[in-house]
């Protein structure tokens, strides 16, 4: 219907061009551009368009069906990819690779730690070197989610669980906790030797591929 105030500026009777031109000239108006839906507006009726048809057939057949059979398949795979998997790596390295190492809260990375036992060795304190050295292990391997590290963990708890990781370093790993414990908890002293043989550990850790990588689970023991 052509608006009363247009019908004023035109013949009683216009032919059928004029009526049209003169509708056309009316409609686009910025007023009437503006009240056209949007692209958005569009895709969002079809979304819902599509969803309201996700409906069971009648019995007109089974292809009625397809549409909601996939959807529910999807959601189906996304809830057993989670269920398996977990959360994704990335999540999982930002829960995992920070925080409680060995009785210290400790958010350094492993290159941190690694550089501190450099330092600590190069000014002759073994025993630092030997600790920081051993946490930058761990931490090393919790930025890989190999495994990771809570509070309560211990260094033999930590290497137990590494040594299934790495089977061919089980008495190496072994050793290593052992040591930091030494000096850690029972005053042994920290040498050259002890120190060396926990960053070359580190180091043959960095190239290997785990021979199983672990799902990522929270240590507790006392």
């Amino acid at each position: 219907m052509i608006p009363l105030h247009l019908l004023a500026d035109v013949p009683v009777d216009p032919d059928a061009d004029t009526a049209r031109d003169l509708l056309l000239g009316e409609l686009g108006k910025p007023a009437y551009q503006e009240a056209r839906p949007t692209w958005f507006d569009l895709a969002s009726k079809a979304f819902g368009d599509w969803i309201a048809s996700l409906r069971v057939p009648d019995g007109s057949g089974f292809s009625g069906l397809i549409p909601l059979v996939v959807v529910i398949i999807v959601v189906i795979l996304v809830l057993v990819a989670f269920l398996v998997f977990g959360r994704p790596r990335l999540n999982r390295r930002s829960q995992y690779s920070a925080g409680a190492l060995f009785g210290e809260d400790d958010a350094r990375s492993a290159n941190e730690l690694r550089a501190a036992a450099a330092r600590a060795a190069a000014a002759g304190d073994f025993t630092l070197a030997i600790q920081e050295a051993f946490r930058g292990l761990a931490r090393g391997l919790a930025e890989r989610t190999v495994l990771s590290t809570a509070p309560g963990t211990t260094a033999q708890d930590f290497a137990r669980r590494a040594g299934r990781a790495f089977p061919a370093l089980q008495a190496e790993l072994a050793a290593g906790a052992a040591r930091f414990d030494g000096v850690r908890y029972l005053d042994q002293a920290g040498t050259r030797e002890g120190y060396d043989g926990i960053a070359a550990l580190d180091r043959r850790v960095q190239s290997e591929r785990p021979a199983a990588l672990e799902a990522v689970e929270t240590l507790v023991v006392r």
